[in-house]
């Protein structure tokens, strides 16, 4: 498989006529100060906070094995200092410098938000409107063209502008489950083993890197690697611990790989049930799928596989001959949210030609309000402020939800979430808005 040329997209230049300008961060109440965090100085707050915020505590043998993660000069918090003897962390986010793939293989420069939390000793009072504002302007003017988040709360985000903009879908598998099967798969090795980061982790990224697909965001710093592959004693349960599958051509080639732990279990009558648990999978083409899923759904004393995230239109998913056995669940993915709405749609290509005027509503950010003239195709595509009449309406979060190509405008406007305001342009820009390959991503941040 050939990757696409790489492409970073910078914003598009500010056009001549006068534009909306990005807000003002929302006033905190008396005794509380937005301000950047240091992530040495302040970690032990910002630890707290999230803790806080999330309910968890970790186990003395997960704060061994713990990696921190966050970027310099990337976390904002809100300090509580209404009494100056005792000043403590009140609200916390931070962000991840990534660069997001669009369908036709640009790159965006993207501001991948985390650790939202806010103590809940301080809830409503603004707090998180206030960061979540300081959080979208701090990445626009640093040029960064969107924001990606995965919500903890389905009910949040959206009041932000933020859209779900892929789906995931997982699957419990029976064993034995009947494949199809594919030429070349017999001809391929597939390795088992204890998961070692150093032996491993080159392998992993390697193949992760190499998947040519829209919101395939890579881990791109070696922390966040390394984070990916702690294997946290408190996940296991009674479970093995991590263990990888590898799938190599006969000159070693890797093809595949699946991070996976097996957990014993038995019926009264002495059956085994065992499970096979699977946090990533990733097959660069249907052979070495068909060697992957083979050999996990076929390991002995266990019953059945509960798959991580898999794409919509994962390999798995059309290898299965008996598909209502499979259980599979469809979740939302990425959340995406537009800075720069011009950069965005000129980044990424279309599957037809299209010309069409769009009206955006943005609330939040009006530097992305108005009427925007996308003239595109499956090889450029321009986008730049127009006065002329729009074709169709939509805010600036249900544009995210369509962006990467994962959902048809025209069935947003089902939901009533798009309005078309020239006849016949709704159908023509839901197809050029499509893609043949679904957005995905296959981890968390």
């Amino acid at each position: 498989m050939t990757e696409p040329v790489t492409t970073t997209v910078t914003p598009a230049a500010a056009p001549p006529a006068p534009v909306p300008t990005l807000p003002e961060i929302p006033p905190l109440p008396a005794g509380y100060r937005l301000a950047e965090l240091d992530d040495a100085a302040d970690r032990a707050e910002i630890i707290d906070v999230d803790r806080w915020a999330f309910a968890y505590e970790l186990s003395p043998e997960d704060e061994a094995a713990a990696v921190w993660e966050l970027e310099p000069g990337r976390s904002v918090g809100v300090w509580d200092e209404r009494d100056p003897a005792r000043r403590r962390l009140a609200a916390v986010h931070s962000s991840f410098a990534f660069e997001l793939p669009v369908p036709g293989g640009a790159r965006l420069p993207t501001a991948g938000l985390t650790w939202v939390g806010v103590h809940p000793g301080h809830r409503r009072r603004g707090l998180a409107r206030a960061m979540m504002t300081a959080h979208l302007v701090r990445s626009a003017r640093r040029g960064e063209v969107v924001s990606a988040l995965y919500a903890a709360e389905t009910g949040i985000y959206g009041r932000y502008g933020y859209g779900v903009a892929t789906q995931h879908a997982t699957a419990k598998v029976g064993r034995g489950a009947a494949l199809r099967d594919v030429p070349g798969a017999q001809d391929l090795l597939v390795e088992l083993d204890r998961l070692d980061p150093q032996r491993h982790g080159e392998v992993l990224e390697g193949v992760h890197a190499a998947v040519v697909r829209p919101g395939w965001i890579r881990r791109g710093s070696a922390a966040l690697r390394a984070g990916h592959l702690v294997d946290w004693p408190s996940a296991r349960k009674d479970a093995e611990s991590l263990r990888i599958a590898i799938v190599r051509t006969a000159a070693g080639e890797p093809r595949a790989y699946a991070l996976f732990r097996r957990k014993e279990s038995w019926s009264d009558a002495g059956q085994p049930e065992g499970t096979v648990k699977v946090r990533e999978s990733v097959a660069l083409d249907a052979a070495a799928a068909r060697a992957l899923w083979g050999t996990l759904t076929d390991l002995d004393l266990m019953a059945s596989v509960h798959t991580g995230r898999l794409a919509v239109d994962d390999a798995l998913l059309h290898l299965l001959t008996d598909l209502r056995g499979a259980q599979v669940r469809l979740h939302d993915g990425v959340w995406l949210r537009l800075l720069d709405v011009g950069a965005a749609l000129a980044a990424r290509r279309y599957a037809a030609d299209v010309d069409v005027v769009l009206e955006v509503r943005d609330d939040l950010l009006g530097a992305t309000s108005g009427r925007w003239h996308l003239v595109g195709s499956p090889a450029a595509a321009t986008a730049g402020r127009t006065v002329a009449p729009a074709h169709l309406s939509l805010d600036v979060a249900t544009l995210a939800s369509a962006y990467l190509g994962g959902t048809s405008l025209a069935a947003l406007a089902g939901a009533g979430l798009v309005t078309e305001l020239a006849p016949g342009s709704l159908a023509a820009a839901s197809t050029a808005f499509g893609w043949p390959t679904a957005p995905a991503m296959s981890w968390g941040f």
